[in-house]
């Protein structure tokens, strides 16, 4: 890294693009010779890099944060910690796809949060291809239409997360889950509520399964055009309930599913899915979720 005095001798708009836009290194002194420069530019360019610590700090403190359950872990002992999670339990059509990853300890992922509130489909391809790249193992598993209909969407969510942790290349430890515990799991298992949320694990585990979903969501777009499952990814949005009332159902709708059951002149059985009501997942309102992200 060039001298304070050698980076004074670069115009502002360089110097915004090496630490703003780059994110170089910051070496000491160089915020306050900007404030003391009296070129244009200079103070405002002091200030973002002081900005840009101060949530780079924020950000370190968040993603600390997002360990605490694992370093609780890794400190009793445990070594391999995986996370699961699932994705598409409120959607009318396709599968519900489950995510498992065992990260190395004390990882790091500026951004890594549930993938729900990561609205940019981009970052989290790009945040799914790094989480796969860093993991010391990772996996995914489907639960189908047909499974879902026939053992309902609530244990559907458990067999696809069951799929995910056995495609793991490695025995866990332990696993943390998003809300539930996986049946017949042969590790030791956490269920933590909102976990996609509040775990680095479990939110790594998110991203893998919702992309993995939305890309054979885009697959499924082009076997059955004119549904828009391209966009809405099979959630109940206007878009899809006009076209599953127009259009009728497909063999990838779910038929347990009221609005599918509706069209297909069935009785609605939605209320009987779900074996009791404390066994609902966090996911359930991921419906309301979408409708309004998708709303006119």
């Amino acid at each position: 890294m060039p001298s304070v005095a050698d980076l004074l001798t670069k115009s502002i708009p360089e110097l915004k693009n090496i630490f703003i836009d780059r994110r170089r290194r910051v070496p000491q002194g160089l915020v306050e010779a900007l404030e003391n420069d009296s070129r244009h530019g200079a103070h405002q360019l002091a200030k973002r890099i002081r900005e840009r610590r101060r949530s780079n700090r924020a950000e370190g403190q968040r993603l600390h944060s997002l360990l605490r359950f694992e370093i609780e872990l890794w400190n009793d002992g445990y070594t391999l910690i995986a996370g699961v999670d699932e994705a598409g339990m409120a959607p009318l059509a396709g599968p519900v796809v489950a995510g498992a990853v065992i990260l190395p300890q004390h990882y790091k992922l500026r951004g890594l949060n549930d993938s729900k509130k990561i609205l940019d489909a981009e970052i989290r391809e790009q945040m799914a291809h790094i989480i796969k790249r860093d993991a010391i193992c990772w996996s995914f598993g489907f639960a189908e239409v047909e499974e879902i209909d026939q053992i309902n969407i609530y244990h559907a969510g458990l067999l696809a997360m069951q799929r995910a942790f056995q495609g793991l290349s490695c025995l866990p430890d332990f696993v943390l889950v998003d809300a539930r515990r996986i049946p017949n799991c042969p590790a030791p298992q956490r269920g933590i509520i909102r976990g996609d949320a509040l775990s680095a694990s479990i939110a790594a585990a998110s991203i893998i399964a919702k992309t993995t979903r939305d890309a054979h969501m885009m697959e499924l777009d082009r076997m059955y055009a004119g549904y828009g499952f391209a966009s809405h990814k099979g959630y109940p949005t206007p878009e899809h309930c006009r076209a599953l009332k127009e259009l009728g159902a497909l063999p990838i709708h779910r038929r347990s599913f009221a609005r599918v059951r509706e069209v297909l002149g069935l009785d609605p059985i939605q209320n009987e899915l779900f074996t009791d009501s404390n066994d609902l997942p966090a996911e359930t309102n991921e419906a309301e979720e979408v409708l309004v992200a998708h709303s006119p």
